[in-house]
């Protein structure tokens, strides 16, 4: 699988408001996110996640963001401080190597990796630096996007990381996406079967039909954001 990172000018698309009719943020976080909660973004981006995230932990809790392109934690930071969310959120860039998350051992009540495993180098790291972080009890919401993560390949993301501690304990559904609900445990690792029996809901329509979709959509973005709303006098 290729670990190339998105380009950061993508990173306008995955802001893209219409993007919300079926990846809206408070409906995916809502169920795992509470006040007063330590948040861990992996793969940000421009904080499409994050601001959400922000505002559910609330004053008293916060989100680490960690991103590796400067980019897009720049216009992150940007569009925080704009909603009144920057206090609780600490962005940092990283090394595509590692997250650099000493400081946070056993700290962090969530995790969300939404897009973004298959973009790092060693998945088995990231997994390992991930569970390192959490306490016990800690869950992690993993999402791939189907039209560009294949099923087995998404399967071999999770046996990395039962192997780093972390078991699955259920599939959500979330559009045109692989995805699974997992919990670092204390005890002996649950057999796989502890999803209780649940299918995986997907969303697909094979690579080409995906790809000539989200052209068309950063086609319709691009010439909302920079033609029509400008000619509107509306701020993007």
């Amino acid at each position: 699988m290729s670990h190339r990172v998105c380009p950061w000018w993508l990173g306008y698309w995955l802001i893209c408001p219409i993007r919300g009719w079926w990846q809206h943020p408070q409906d995916i976080l809502t169920p795992y996110v509470r006040q007063g909660m330590t948040a861990l973004e992996p793969g940000p981006g421009m904080g499409y996640f994050t601001l959400e995230l922000a505002r559910l932990v609330g004053n008293s809790g916060r989100v680490v963001a960690v991103e590796v392109q400067p980019q897009m934690i720049t216009r992150l930071k940007r569009r925080a401080a704009k909603a009144g969310l920057l206090d609780q959120i600490d962005a940092r860039v990283a090394p595509a190597e590692s997250m650099g998350l000493a400081d946070l051992q056993g700290s962090v009540h969530f995790t969300l990796a939404f897009a973004v495993v298959h973009e790092f180098p060693d998945a088995g790291r990231f997994f390992s630096e991930v569970a390192a972080a959490s306490k016990p009890g800690a869950q992690v919401l993993l999402a791939e996007p189907s039209g560009h993560v294949k099923a087995e390949a998404f399967d071999a993301e999770l046996q990395t990381a039962a192997a780093a501690g972390l078991e699955p304990v259920d599939r959500p559904f979330i559009p045109r996406s692989h995805a699974v609900l997992l919990k670092k445990h204390n005890e002996n690792r649950l057999s796989r079967s502890g999803c209780g029996g649940r299918k995986r809901i997907i969303l697909s329509g094979g690579h080409m039909s995906d790809w000539l979709w989200m052209i068309l959509l950063v086609a319709g973005y691009v010439v909302l954001t920079q033609w029509v709303l400008p000619k509107l006098g509306v701020p993007t």
